[in-house]
């Protein structure tokens, strides 16, 4: 297993379009691998292919107390969400440090295939339902700042930046 590099807003890579995973296959299986341990390890409860740079439908999510409810979705989509909504403040591994509310469907139905190349369906709300979303939502190339207004996304450019180059200089 391996350590990703995560891709930091406004990288223009995040922005591309996944596509559709041909064959759960031991490739896959070992960027699942990775892609959680690289998640356990920012901390966070989701990350999806796109924000390591790869750009395939493949997502990770753990949104339990402990960290020992690894949820697996590969090609997953949205086959169903309620028109009840929620906000929840959302943060994201490839927007350290940024906080905010969105607001989303409140529950959803998912179907998607899990590691073993099976396909499965799920219902979530709360808390599973909203990192879903976010990360279905890098899948097609949108990242959860792109919700807030335009004042607020230059803001955070702008200190994202400020940070990078102050990194580089240490």
């Amino acid at each position: 297993m391996a350590l990703l590099p995560i891709l930091r807003y406004p990288d223009p890579r995040l922005h591309k379009v996944a596509k559709p995973v041909q064959a759960v296959d031991d490739r896959i299986r070992s960027l699942v691998r990775d892609m959680a341990e690289t998640m356990y390890d920012a901390p966070g409860v989701g990350l999806a292919a796109t924000q390591v740079d790869v750009h395939e439908r493949v997502v990770v999510i753990d949104v339990s107390e402990d960290g020992n409810d690894l949820r697996v979705l590969i090609n997953p989509e949205i086959i169903w969400k309620s028109e009840e909504t929620q906000v929840y403040e959302e943060g994201c591994l490839s927007v350290p440090g940024v906080y905010d509310e969105v607001q989303r469907a409140a529950r959803i139905r998912v179907r998607t295939l899990n590691e073993q190349g099976v396909s499965i369906e799920f219902d979530a709300e709360g808390l599973l339902a909203v990192c879903v979303q976010h990360e279905l939502d890098h899948l097609m190339g949108k990242v959860f700042v792109e919700y807030l207004s335009v004042l607020k996304q230059n803001r955070i450019r702008t200190r994202l930046r400020k940070q990078e180059r102050e990194a580089m200089k240490a």
